[in-house]
């Protein structure tokens, strides 16, 4: 494989992973009645579209073709996770460590990809600071969880 579309095929992971993200964060938000929560998730929402768009844009630099749709396991996760919130008695909790999980997955994607030292510098600070958000987001879902448990 040409050393463009390598990476431009992980940046396309990359991209489903962050279109599969926005849309969790966008379930989490119809799924909490904590206000804080909600504008917490939608400010995810609004950085793994923003991710996005870097992703997009740096897979068309490359000459590629960017991913359009998210991942069939994702849909299947949040449908499992709807299920598990029609009868969960505390959805706070449970939409957090679903978001959690999921993040932290992405997370080690991310850092899997860093490992490569092959990557332009360019790229390297895009997903640097896009891996730094994850964690970030992760820290606060963690914190919020410890005040709904």
């Amino acid at each position: 494989m040409e050393f463009k579309e390598e990476i431009s095929s992980k940046l396309n992971e990359l991209l489903v992973k962050n279109m599969d993200a926005e849309k969790v964060y966008s379930n989490a938000i119809e799924n909490v009645q904590d206000d804080r929560l909600k504008m917490f998730f939608k400010r995810r929402t609004t950085d793994r579209s923003e991710f996005g768009k870097e992703l997009r844009t740096e897979i068309l630099r490359y000459g590629q073709i960017p991913e359009d749709t998210g991942s069939l396991k994702e849909t299947l996760s949040r449908n499992w996770t709807s299920l598990k919130l029609s009868i969960s008695s505390n959805k706070e909790e449970l939409v957090l460590n679903e978001a959690i999980k999921f993040e932290e997955g992405i997370l080690a994607d991310y850092n899997e990809l860093l490992k490569d030292k092959t990557l332009p510098p360019t790229i390297d600070d895009l997903l640097l600071k896009h891996r730094n958000a994850v964690q970030s987001a992760i820290n606060t879902e963690k914190s919020y969880k410890e005040l709904v448990v």
